[in-house]
């Protein structure tokens, strides 16, 4: 019989393991983010202005488009051949093709050859990632004992946050020691050669991991699909959950989350004209005050539920966003920026993101059935994060130049959330964390065969 100590130590290690590949990730994948507007002037036509900016930016975006393919072609291996092997896969492709980035050619000595090679490994880091969140999410919950798996997959969600953060550290400390004109001619190539050391530490880490139990049960028992994308959509309801969780959940999730983070950044280098190291810092300083509450809500969720989280977030979001980016704005000045408002609103952004991701990795795996369960909480999470969420700096900065009003771009992250509002509220169900009155709860996961408790399992 696993004691409750033994078992939390495993958990530990086993969470350390999976989240710190899930971190070098999306590392390896916000690095371009975190240098959207820099990158505008090396890989695209000098004197361009906006139009390099917005261009810039649809680049970030073409890696989160392809996200959701990634998400069908990683998750049918997932499915049919194990959770492990798969995000290996996927840690391997994404740190190869970030190293690849820190050795292209720029516009001024390859002309359109640069832009074309760098969209092209933005699309291979795209699909990548998409398949990376499905397993790790799926790995951890599928390993948690039933009481806790709002808790522990929340570190996959955290540590989203954590690899954007650490970005952001990695250009600071790079720009500050380099100064602007190496960092300009040389140095920015630097966070992602490096890639390719942390991707290594990673992957011998995570190798030592064992497959899934839920996994190892199916295939034991000769449960695995043999085409789980076919699956996926013919079993009775679960194409009607992926899409319910999809204009649900996954949406608003995918708005709030770019919005406290790139969209922050965004708006106040390209709208407000705040220089670069300034306005990093204090995003940075923001986003990393918040990341605790990616757990803290997490683990809320093993207690209250995962939805009630959830629809908190998407109020909060519809209310606020204004108000709070208006004090964002006033915190700007022609001399530079009054740092303790903007580290607070980003703060702000995070929690409010953090109600809706946090419960998230929970949420999502626990609505889908195990056999094409990878599959399916890829689909929602990735059309959400690659569509939704990936195009929202794109979107938003283009309102507010065609309109000319600074806060004309929270208009689509607000009409989004209210919509997830709307249709979570009326279509997706709660899942009910373990605690709760049993029978319901065996009821709301009867066609989702998760891990037994501990001690069922000893």
């Amino acid at each position: 019989m696993a004691t409750a100590p033994a078992q939390t130590r495993s958990m530990h290690g086993l969470v350390f393991a999976s989240s710190v590949g899930t971190v070098i990730e999306w590392y390896d994948f916000f690095l371009y983010g975190s240098l959207a507007i820099f990158f505008a002037k090396l890989f695209y036509p000098p004197g361009e202005g906006v139009a390099a900016t917005l261009i810039s930016v649809a680049t970030f975006a073409t890696g989160f488009a392809v996200r959701p393919l990634g998400s069908l072609i990683f998750g049918h291996l997932g499915d049919r051949f194990g959770r492990k092997v798969t995000f290996l896969s996927t840690l391997l492709i994404m740190g190869c093709s970030t190293a690849a980035i820190g050795i292209l050619p720029t516009f001024a000595t390859a002309g359109y050859t640069a832009p074309v090679l760098l969209v092209s490994l933005r699309i291979i880091q795209g699909l990548a990632l998409g398949g990376e969140y499905g397993g790790a999410a799926t790995y951890v919950t599928e390993h948690s004992p039933p009481h806790e798996r709002g808790k522990w997959a929340s570190y996959i969600q955290a540590m989203a946050s954590g690899g954007f953060i650490l970005s952001l550290g990695m250009v600071i400390g790079l720009r500050l020691s380099l100064g602007e004109t190496a960092f300009g001619d040389w140095g920015w190539r630097l966070p992602f050669l490096i890639s390719i050391v942390l991707v290594a530490v990673s992957f011998r880490i995570r190798l030592r991991l064992h497959e899934s139990p839920v996994f190892v049960e199916m295939q034991q028992n000769r449960q695995l699909s043999a085409s789980p994308i076919r699956d996926t959509f013919a079993i009775p309801g679960n194409a009607r959950r992926i899409v319910t969780f999809l204009f649900g959940v996954a949406c608003a999730q995918a708005v709030t989350f770019y919005t406290a983070q790139f969209y922050a950044l965004y708006f106040l280098q390209s709208v407000l004209k705040v220089a670069f190291l300034p306005a990093t810092l204090a995003v940075a300083a923001g986003a990393f005050l918040g990341l605790p509450f990616f757990v803290i809500f997490g683990a809320l969720s093993d207690r209250i539920g995962r939805k009630r989280l959830s629809l908190l977030g998407m109020a909060a979001a519809v209310v606020l966003y204004l108000p709070l980016f208006m004090l964002l704005r006033s915190a700007v000045h022609p001399d530079g920026i009054t740092f303790l408002p903007v580290i607070l609103t980003v703060f702000a952004l995070v929690v409010i993101a953090a109600l809706i991701y946090g419960p998230y990795g929970a949420f999502i795996v626990e609505s889908f059935p195990a056999h094409v369960r990878y599959t399916s909480i890829s689909i929602p999470y990735h059309i959400g994060n690659g569509i939704f969420g990936g195009f929202l700096p794109l979107i938003s900065l283009s309102l507010v130049s065609r309109t000319g009003n600074v806060l004309s771009g929270l208009l689509y992250p607000v009409l989004v959330c209210a919509v997830g509002f709307v249709v979570t509220l009326i279509c997706v169900p709660e899942t009910l964390p373990a605690g709760h009155d049993e029978k319901r709860q065996a009821s709301s996961l009867s066609h989702t065969p998760l891990m037994p408790e501990p001690d069922q399992a000893a």
